[in-house]
């Protein structure tokens, strides 16, 4: 859940790396910023569900703590002594989603997958011979890594007629997954696409949404042939690398409320609308997609 979180902890409780006197009073500074983070998140209640008159005023208010964590982390030495391998900066942004979709998650169950998966994506049978066949079920299943899923856990028991050693799983079944990245470009778009038809092949009902902070791609990437639902751009801004974004005069956006707030209506009425499809329904429409 609290992926940025973590990753500072294990930077602090590392015993081959960030022993040095800088990166433990830079990881001290940062630990008190994003406990105050984190602690304002947690007093936030909302949105959930049900739409409520306040629901903007709260995702504004989330909207503004994460500017405010972002620029505090981004300064430029903390920017230069943590670098992208780190990790430190980008998980910011997965759990400034987990914060945004909590509640809303939490309003349908207590118990629903929330935050960083890995999702089902598809299971084969691979015994050794056929002695082993008949005795157990010999299941292999793959699983995909996602920034941020919403969906269910669903645990299973499978064992062939006659005999009693079982096979013991946990399937994590996304409704929607949600890709985090710093800035998307043409390639980082390409592999969303691929894991967004993958994931539909089993989960037709989910939705696969790329949520980035700025954009790295020209005008001529015919956007309508990926196969994801939506891409988010927060800052509304090109990319930019980092170390321009240090230079006098530079004009880096915020993250823009409204921008947020759609994501969060979008995925709020995939969640609360009925998915019902299939020849029956279709049928009686006299069409079926």
């Amino acid at each position: 859940m609290y992926v940025h979180g973590d990753n500072i902890s294990k930077k602090e409780t590392s015993v081959d790396k960030y022993r040095d006197e800088a990166s433990k009073r830079y990881l001290a500074e940062i630990r008190l910023k994003y406990d105050a983070w984190k602690a304002a998140n947690t007093a936030l209640q909302g949105p959930s569900k049900d739409i409520q008159s306040g629901d903007s005023e709260i995702i504004a208010e989330r909207v503004r703590l994460f500017n405010d964590y972002k620029e505090f982390i981004e300064q430029q030495h903390y920017a230069e002594h943590f670098d992208s391998r780190s990790n430190l900066h980008s998980s910011v942004l997965e759990e400034f989603i987990y914060y945004l979709f909590s509640d809303l998650v939490k309003s349908f169950s207590p118990s629903a997958l929330v935050g960083k998966a890995q999702a089902f994506k598809d299971i084969f049978f691979h015994a050794s011979n056929y002695a082993d066949m008949v005795r157990k079920p010999s299941t292999k299943i793959e699983k995909k890594d996602h920034d941020f899923v919403i969906g269910i856990n669903v645990h299973s028991k499978m064992h062939t007629s006659g005999h009693s050693e079982e096979e013991v799983d946990v399937f994590q079944i996304p409704a929607v997954a949600i890709e985090c990245k710093t800035y998307l470009d043409k390639t980082m778009l390409e592999g969303s696409s691929t894991s967004a038809e993958q994931l539909r092949h089993k989960s037709p009902n989910a939705m696969y949404i790329v949520v980035a902070e700025w954009l790295k791609l020209t005008e001529n990437v015919n956007l309508s042939k990926y196969r994801v639902n939506q891409i988010y751009v927060l800052r509304k801004q090109k990319n930019t690398d980092r170390e321009y974004r240090y230079l006098e005069g530079y004009q880096k956006n915020p993250v823009y409320p409204e921008v947020v707030e759609h994501l969060f209506n979008s995925v709020r009425h995939h969640l609360t609308t009925d998915w019902e499809t299939g020849t029956v329904n279709g049928l009686q429409r006299g069409w079926l997609l």
